[in-house]
């Protein structure tokens, strides 16, 4: 703390396990309109209003909800309980963008694509959309924001469903029961073909620990299996209190004797599984994917079942569904699949429409349930004034967590806010909510804002605690510098780690533009654009130059680049921010020129 600090720093707790400033409850009344404004793009733009609006009708008269997509019977009698009730189905993007205009919510599975030009045709009606499960790919989320339109999803009513189908495809896989069954079916009886394996004694690795993953465990247990995980995210004692261990990726990888994928889809986990994941793995190993397609690399699983390293797969997801009836994927003879059923049971349906029902009942209602996915509630002024610090606060979650090394699981986290201002003219909601935002949205498909934020965290074991400190000087500015620890993990790059043992950034808004001002106990100064290379090295002349020139050769632009040290000649971190991502070459070529003792790239 600095000199002018005052003496004593006003520290806030606001752990997620007693909240008192952000109300959690699926039964939080909203005011009859919150308004955002969203700055014009152009200059004869008018400015944006984000505005949710109770729909609770105060003549009496209904609202009408759109079911565009099957859903349960006691969902859809919730609905009409409450609303007109339109079960519309298979209808064309021609005649949903003409049906909207009346409607006041919109009900989807997967199937149906809620793009812009369904917002654009609502004309202002539409205030909600219920995705009728987890994934909300199909919709819009930027343009719902902006229409001033809630997107709702269920996300927990078909775990079991989805962890039942996981453990059923390990077992049939593992005893080759689709093969033997087709068999016997064309007139052939091959016992001596179809000999499986035991699941009794063998290692079974969960590749993400969340709701499904944990299911999926139990259940293992149960079968006599030994079951380790990987996930950043997921508490020790949680998966100690049912028998498993937590693990680093590379460990789990190396160890199992089967492997169960329950991940979302995310930059960081897009073909997770590819060649180089593939080579060390255990020759022999099984996997099972329940969770989403296109966190294998298809193309590189067909290659190592070819070469015997993986000896079977089952799958009931893909990267692109339906897959082509001619893939060498689902054709191949040790591969188990099935049409995406993980939540295909009669239990899971109505488990989720009824959850889908009560989101969208309670939205139009006036209510805002914990599933909502996106609009933050923040006063227009507020939003403006804090708009580049939003971007600074996530940005720095998000290099924070890459520090951390694989098989730390990440708890405790405090985000201190250095501020001229009093406490009370300083709203940190939304900071706190971006700083969550970008330590768990890297590895989960959960979209987090203010609405959410601490909600997501407590769910997954993230502890926040906020600082303030109080600085002499002008209140003219709201923040002077952000400052994001991470307690108790280890860390890819050490010279992160504070003299007290934690990962540790800080940064701050120059001219608007959001800057990384310190990594651990160095100070650095590089814009957080693009994606930034750190290094530690020898301080000596030609560094900036070797590594420019590298960088250079491979047509790698650097948009700044900043050097801290400790004293002359001596240690010091070089920080690069790069417009494009460095091959793994280039990254091999820095991380062999001598005076660079370690490095890290990191993803913005």
């Amino acid at each position: 703390m600095s000199a002018t600090a005052a003496a004593a720093a006003s520290s806030i707790s606001v752990a997620t396990n007693s909240l008192k400033n952000v109300t959690l409850s699926s039964r939080s009344p909203l005011p009859s309109a919150i308004s955002v404004a969203f700055p014009s793009r152009g200059r004869n733009t008018l400015q944006r209003r984000l505005v949710l609006v109770s729909c609770s009708a105060g003549d009496g008269s209904k609202p009408t909800i759109l079911v565009a997509e099957k859903l349960g019977e006691a969902g859809v009698k919730l609905l009409e309980d409450f609303a007109n009730v339109d079960c519309s189905y298979n209808m064309t993007p021609e005649e949903l963008n003409t049906k909207i205009s009346l409607c006041d919510a919109l009900i989807v599975r997967s199937g149906t694509k809620v793009g812009r030009e369904v917002f654009e045709s609502s004309r202002g009606r539409l205030k909600v959309v219920g995705r009728a499960g987890v994934g909300i790919d199909n919709v819009d989320l930027s343009a719902a924001t902006e229409f001033g339109c809630l997107v709702v999803n269920a996300p927990t009513a078909n775990t079991i469903a989805a962890a039942e189908h996981g453990i059923a495809l390990m077992a049939a896989m593992a005893r080759n029961v689709a093969q033997a069954d087709a068999s016997v079916k064309a007139g052939e009886w091959k016992r001596n073909k179809y000999v499986g394996v035991s699941l009794v004694g063998k290692t079974l690795a969960v590749l993400g620990f969340g709701k499904v993953g944990t299911e999926v465990a139990r259940r293992a247990k149960g079968l006599g299996m030994r079951v380790i995980a990987h996930d950043p995210y997921a508490p020790a004692d949680r998966a100690h209190a049912i028998g498993v261990d937590l693990v680093s990726f590379d460990e789990a990888l190396a160890t199992a004797d089967f492997i169960s994928l329950h991940m979302p889809l995310t930059p960081t986990t897009s073909k997770i599984l590819n060649d180089e994941t593939f080579a060390k793995m255990k020759k022999g190993v099984r996997i099972v994917n329940v969770a989403r397609g296109g966190v294998i690399d298809e193309d590189a699983l067909v290659r190592a079942l070819d070469s015997g390293i993986v000896a079977q797969a089952a799958l009931d997801v893909f990267t692109k569904e339906p897959p082509a009836k001619d893939s060498k994927l689902v054709q191949h003879e040790r591969v188990t699949v099935t049409p995406h059923l993980g939540a295909s049971t009669m239990e899971a349906q109505e488990g989720v429409a009824i959850e889908i029902a009560e989101a969208v009942v309670g939205a139009l209602n006036g209510e805002l349930a914990a599933t909502a996915v996106n609009a933050p509630m923040v006063s227009a002024e507020v939003l403006t004034e804090l708009k580049p610090y939003v971007v600074l606060a996530e940005k720095l979650g998000r290099l924070a967590v890459q520090l951390v090394a694989g098989g730390s699981g990440v708890k405790n986290v405090k985000i201190t806010y250095a501020s001229a201002r009093a406490t009370d003219d300083l709203d940190t909601r939304l900071l706190r909510a971006m700083i969550t935002k970008g330590i768990i949205e890297p590895i989960s498909d959960v979209y987090v804002n203010l609405v959410n934020a601490d909600f997501t965290a407590k769910q997954r074991g993230l502890r926040l605690s906020e600082e303030r400190v109080l600085l002499d000087g002008s209140p003219e500015s709201p923040l002077e510098t952000i400052t994001v620890q991470l307690s108790n993990v280890e860390s890819k790059f050490a010279s992160s780690l504070s003299e007290s043992g934690e990962v540790k950034v800080e940064g701050r808004v120059k001219d608007g533009v959001p800057h990384l001002t310190k990594v651990g106990s160095f100070e650095v100064d590089v814009t957080l654009e693009g994606s930034i290379i750190l290094c530690r090295q020898v301080d000596q002349p030609g560094m900036i130059g070797t590594v420019g020139s590298i960088l250079g050769e491979s047509n790698v632009n650097v948009n700044f680049m900043s050097v801290g040290r400790i004293a002359p000649r001596k240690q010091a971190i070089m920080a690069i921010g790069v417009d494009d991502i460095p091959s793994k070459d280039t990254l091999k070529k820095i991380g062999e020129i001598p005076a660079i003792e370690e490095f890290v790239f990191l993803k913005l």
